[in-house]
């Protein structure tokens, strides 16, 4: 019989530490019930001590997440510990994820501990720990670096403490699969005390080995397998998910391991991390990338229409990958709109249905036709919005390659109009120049992007653009329209608004 391998999630934790790609509360509680939709078995939800905006987001998908583990880092330190636990002590079931460094590098350069204190320190914090919580993970950081037989000695002591799950992470994506699978071997043998507890591995893709790694730590007795969405995390990211949980589904008699995911809300968690960080997925990507399932050259076209398992070694469908199918048109009303909404998975409150849905009638105004693309592009982004400080009223662009650009942006905050005009380098450094001296902020442009949702000439245009602060606080934004400049604009003033949203909720928590 298989084991069932438990996925944990860190891609609101891990994840969302890599540059660019920080959430609000908001967005990590909608990331969050997707992945609790998707049957996540874990949520690290943040690290509660690193900032009291951390901990507002860890408790709150603590208290709102009903079929899944919520876990929160903390340092092997009391005062992490403590504030780990009042994070998430209102969860269904709450962890608290301890840590230390075991690597004679990290001891000595980081650390400046000698072995022996370290391993007193970790047994000392994970009793502490279990005084509170009777599912506790420990996990000894940059474990592949580190001596073997002083691993296991401290595994040995944290188990007998009460950890529960015992991680041991590749922090620094150094091993190799044969050597991973080799080292999990080993440190069973080492420390018999792990055939009592869940054994579980992370790992980080700085040789582009993550998934690979994760694998052979399975085939090695690991039990869970920490990972993010899309990959994302601290420098070349984190293993991704949907690439470990589809290589146990489509290869589950080599592995002889499944996952309880419900692999079919893969895409839509891809794209909805997507969609609040703003970091796209390259298309070659597996399993979530456009191309994935794309078959171009002409003997690859023939053999997929004779028997699609010729080339494809897993369905469209099973990851949620659907047909473009035309669903709703200008003439369709409000409840047609929400059946669909609800058919495609997404859930809105009566206000976020609101301005769904006239941003769906707008569309099909200016579309031939709309497609299941369209309204889940519409309906994700609408679905993570933040407060609309400031909204766009109009804009006037003069551009050619004869002439400077000039936009004339006119935008509404509080029922008062603001317009200024601005001169740049092309219509959206023009337009995005004006938004800044309307809000009377120095920005800088980190990121521009524009891709079409759908195919055609009238596709709607999806913009993503990333902005640094002169404190260098960093906030991405999204903008939808047939209208590639508009789109660009609304993704500037959406980045904008996420920036002023966390300045007033860090002025409310101080």
């Amino acid at each position: 019989m298989a084991r069932t391998i438990k996925i944990f999630d860190t891609t609101l934790r891990d994840g969302e530490q890599s540059p660019g790609c920080s959430m609000n509360l908001k967005e990590k509680i909608k990331m969050a019930k997707q992945l609790e939709r998707m049957r996540v078995d874990v949520i690290e939800a943040g690290f509660a001590i690193s900032s009291q905006g951390d901990f507002l987001s860890v408790k709150t998908i603590a208290e709102t997440l009903k079929d899944c583990t919520v876990a929160s880092l903390a340092r092997a330190d009391g005062k992490d510990i403590d504030r780990a636990w009042e994070a998430v002590k209102g969860a269904v079931d709450p962890r608290i994820h301890l840590f230390i460094a075991t690597s004679s590098l990290h001891m000595e350069h980081k650390l400046q501990m000698k072995p022996d204190d370290v391993y007193e320190r970790a047994v000392a914090m994970t009793a502490r720990a279990v005084k509170y919580c009777g599912n506790v993970e420990f996990s000894a950081e940059d474990s592949t670096r580190s001596d073997p037989e002083f691993l296991a000695r401290v595994l040995e002591g944290v188990v007998a403490a009460g950890a529960t799950t015992i991680n041991l992470p590749d922090t620094v994506g150094y091993t190799t699969p044969d050597e991973h699978r080799a080292f999990f071997l080993k440190m069973r043998e080492l420390a018999p005390s792990l055939e009592k507890v869940t054994l579980s591995c992370h790992c980080h893709n700085d040789l582009g080995l993550a998934v690979a790694n994760s694998l052979a730590a399975v085939l090695g007795g690991a039990g869970q397998v920490e990972c993010t969405v899309n990959g994302i995390g601290e420098r070349a990211g984190n293993a991704a998910m949907e690439e470990v949980v589809m290589a146990l589904h489509t290869r589950r008699p080599f592995y002889g391991a499944e996952t309880r995911i419900a692999t079919q809300e893969i895409m839509r968690s891809s794209g909805l991390l997507a969609r609040i960080t703003g970091a796209g997925v390259q298309p070659n990507k597996a399993i979530v990338g456009r191309n994935a399932f794309a078959h171009e050259a002409g003997i690859h076209q023939h053999g997929v229409m004779q028997d699609r398992r010729t080339y494809e070694i897993m369905t469209p469908e099973s990851v949620g990958l659907n047909k473009n199918n035309l669903v709703l048109g200008k003439h369709s009303g409000k409840h047609a709109f929400r059946d669909r909404v609800k058919t495609l998975g997404y859930e809105l409150s009566d206000a976020e249905l609101e301005i769904a849905f006239e941003k769906f009638k707008s569309l099909a105004d200016k579309k031939k036709t709309v497609y299941d693309k369209d309204i889940e592009a519409i309906v994700a982004k609408e679905a993570v919005q933040v407060p609309r400080t400031y909204r766009l009223d109009s804009f006037v662009i003069n551009s050619g390659n004869t002439i400077t650009s000039t936009a004339v942006i006119r935008m509404l905050r509080d029922g008062k109009i603001y317009e200024k005009v601005s001169r740049g380098e092309g219509p959206i450094d023009a337009a995005f120049k004006a938004v800044e001296k309307i809000v009377g902020r120095e920005l800088t442009l980190e990121d521009y992007r524009i891709a079409s949702v759908t195919e055609g000439e009238d596709a709607l245009g999806d913009a993503s653009v990333r902005i640094r602060t002169v404190d260098g606080a960093e906030f991405s934004g999204r903008g939808l329209s047939t209208d590639v400049i508009e789109a660009g604009i609304h993704a500037y003033v959406n980045a904008v608004n996420k920036m002023l949203y966390a300045e007033s909720e860090a002025a409310g928590q101080a």
